[in-house]
């Protein structure tokens, strides 16, 4: 006997970025600011003066990478369940990336699936993290392997968050801006390699761009069966270093602007990118005192972890590599020789 259960349909999931000074914002039903103690102290003052609510709440959880874990995710979800929130309410994620995906993640599993905002505060949230409907959370066998894919309802990009931004996350945002370019846009790149990101008309022009770049590529493949794996450059190197160093060295772009020089590396011993434009993408990362260089004590194990990314298989690893300036090349069949050979130039040795 077969009983079948007809689930054919068409759902849009379509939404609004907002690139702009926060407009003013009204909700009919309870809401729950999530974000942390930094961030709060900085602006929460300002998103209040901007937003109303039926009922509305404040969740904080620890500032860091580390705590993007199954703790803070089950102390937002008891906050919630005391303010009995119910499928018509709201979360509003209003902070960097680690923020974000976990609002994402806990707006997904609260009672199946409810609606969020993302309100963006760092650069690199506001190019890449609050765009596409990725959420997540991180535990010990790496970074962002518990998840979700669940869309906000809209994101608002306000770039004044920013001039609080310290240097260090700044140049983080940038390694993500840098990112869309080395594989989307040659055009875009030549522009990054000519500006002045520091400005704040250039810089919200930059955040345009990137984040049209995005929105193309989710749009073409929401949940990552193709193409959009290929804004995943330089992350598979990068959730390797985030995990080794135990997301305390580095912030999340400051390891990607690392895995972006080992992919090219990779690159251009397959022919896919020649030596002098990795050397003007690493000039160009450099520019926004982002390192380039990162020494692995152990190379075997190093390339072992490279199983636990969510793009490979039992049997093969999928890299991304640029190709050129502009392109993009996906591939599960790089030689583990070849890959041993790259991440020795990075080894102690070297």
């Amino acid at each position: 006997m077969l009983v079948n259960i007809p689930l054919k349909r068409v759902v849009d999931d379509s939404y609004d970025i907002t690139i702009d000074t926060l407009p003013k914002l009204y909700f009919d039903t309870k809401v729950a600011i999530v974000t942390n103690p930094k961030v709060a102290g900085l602006h929460l003052g300002y998103l209040l003066s901007r937003i109303s609510a039926k009922e509305l709440y404040i969740i904080t959880v620890p500032d860091g990478e580390e705590y993007k874990n199954q703790a803070s995710v089950d102390a937002v979800l008891e906050s919630l369940f005391n303010h009995r929130f119910n499928r018509k309410s709201m979360l509003i994620a209003f902070g960097g990336g680690v923020i974000g995906d976990m609002t994402g993640y806990i707006a997904s599993i609260y009672q199946r699936g409810i609606d969020f905002v993302q309100i963006p505060t760092t650069l690199l949230s506001q190019v890449d993290a609050s765009v596409g409907g990725k959420t997540g959370m991180n535990n010990s066998y790496g970074k962002n392997l518990v998840g979700a894919f669940h869309q906000p309802r809209a994101v608002y990009i306000d770039p004044s968050f920013l001039t609080t931004l310290p240097l260090r996350e700044f140049g983080a945002g940038i390694a993500e801006i840098i990112k869309m370019a080395v594989t989307f846009n040659k055009d875009f790149f030549e522009f990054l390699e000519n500006a002045d990101l520091k400005n704040p008309d250039i810089l919200q022009e930059a955040i345009k761009q990137a984040v049209q770049t995005k929105a193309w590529v989710v749009g073409q493949d929401e949940k990552e069966h193709g193409l959009r794996a290929a804004l995943n450059y330089g992350h598979t190197f990068a959730h390797v270093i985030e995990n080794e160093t135990k997301y305390k060295k580095y912030l999340h772009g400051e390891a990607v602007a690392i895995g972006m020089v080992m992919a090219n590396k990779t690159a251009i011993k397959m022919g896919l990118m020649s030596p002098e434009e990795a050397q003007r993408v690493k000039s160009l990362l450099e520019k926004y005192n982002l390192d380039t260089s990162y020494e692995i004590a152990d190379v075997e194990s190093f390339y072992e972890a490279f199983y636990l990314d969510k793009k490979s298989s039992d049997s093969s690893i999928k890299f991304i590599l640029p190709r050129a300036i502009g392109g993009v090349f996906i591939t599960d069949a790089c030689s583990k020789e070849m890959v041993i050979e790259v991440l020795l130039g990075f080894g102690k040795q070297a």
